[in-house]
Formats: C-alpha cells, structure tokens, sequence
C-alpha cells in the first residue's frame, strides 16, 4: 500500500507539514494562547498554547494520515480499494489540516471569520466529492458505509452504496448552500438535518433489503 501511493503519502505528508513553516514565520506575531475551537455563536470556546496550535496539530494530524493508512494496509479486503477514492482519501486531512491551520493564525491577528461558514462548506464540499465516488465503492472494512448488513452481502453493499451516492452529493450540495446563512440558527439546524438525512436513509435502505432478501 505504502509503495504503491508513495509519492501521494509524500506530497501529502509535506502539505500537512506546511503549517509549520508558516506558523515559525509567524512566531513573533501569534499569541501565546491561540483559539483552536469555536462554538456555534462563532465564538471561540477552546485555547492551545501557540507551541501545540504550531507544531501539534499538524504533527497530530500528520500521525492520524499515517495511522489511516496502517489501518488500510490491514484491511482483508484491500484488494477491492478504489484507487481514486483512495486518493481521495488521502487529501482529506491535509486539505483540513491546511483549513484549520489558516483559520487559527488569521483570527490569532485579528482578521474577523466566519468559522460556521468556512466549517459547512468544507463539510459540503467533501460529502459532494465523496457521494461521487460512493457507486464505485467496492466492498472492503474501511472505506464506505460499513453497517452489518452491507459488509455481509456484496449485493447489498452495492445497491447502498448505488443510493448513496447521489443523497451524499445532494446532501453536501444542501450543506454549501447552508454554509452562506450559517450565521442564522436555521441554517445550524438545516445542516444538522441534512447530516442525518444522509445517515438514516442508506442505514434504512440496507436493512430494508436485507429484510427483503433475507425471506426470500
């Protein structure tokens, strides 16, 4: 696994990193408390020491990238991995940990976010691009929607991920769209909503064709 996406892990790995050169850029001008954590009033409600916001989540995030990988690498059922998804996959968390690297330092010098926005439209856009690649998902223990019913019967574990598919997309279409008004608390309650929807209705389906096949 690791030699077959060596040079993603590579690129990734760096891209991760980045923050860190930034951050050492910044040194003199960052806080020695920085707001890593914001609540639903946009407000931050979670500080970290400048040294842990700097080097800590990247290096923390970096750990999780590799350790996603190791638990891939164990999965019995590799074999059946889609190389785009899995690339895919791979972006996801420098693409967040450049995101929230960004949004720490610039509200550490005082540049007014709306973090509500920038968090439901990242969370749209990743359930969009998912639910594109969800059809082509075939069955494995570590990507796609692993519930009891899919992981034992591959025709259900396509037909789930055939549904899924386009409610992911729409669903992270809905979420962009909530991420402009995210400053009202209908949109909160809209995108919770939407998350759920996107859960429930494969869950349903599957076990409902489960139920089916399994009288016949």
């Amino acid at each position: 696994m690791i030699k077959k996406y060596k040079w993603t892990l590579l690129i990734t790995s760096v891209i991760i990193l980045l923050p860190i050169c930034f951050g050492y850029m910044l040194w003199d001008e960052l806080p020695d408390m920085m707001a890593t954590h914001w609540g639903v009033d946009n407000q931050p409600n979670g500080y970290s020491s400048k040294a842990m916001a700097v080097y800590g989540i990247p290096l923390i995030m970096l750990a999780l990238q590799w350790f996603m990988l190791f638990m891939t690498e164990l999965d019995m059922k590799k074999k059946n991995h889609s190389m785009k998804l899995m690339q895919l996959v791979l972006w996801i968390i420098p693409m967040m940990t450049l995101l929230v690297s960004a949004l720490c330092y610039a509200y550490a010098l005082g540049i007014e976010l709306n973090m509500g926005f920038w968090a439901l439209f990242f969370l749209g856009v990743l359930f969009t691009v998912i639910g594109n690649y969800l059809p082509k998902c075939r069955q494995n223990w570590t990507m796609g929607i692993k519930l009891p019913w899919t992981l034992s019967d591959a025709e259900n574990w396509n037909h789930t991920h055939r549904l899924a598919g386009p409610v992911w997309v729409a669903g992270g279409l809905l979420l962009v769209l909530c991420s402009f008004f995210s400053r009202h608390p209908v949109a909160l309650y809209g995108s919770i909503a939407v998350i759920l929807l996107m859960v429930t209705i494969p869950t349903v389906y599957s076990y409902l064709y489960y139920k089916q096949h399994s009288e016949e």
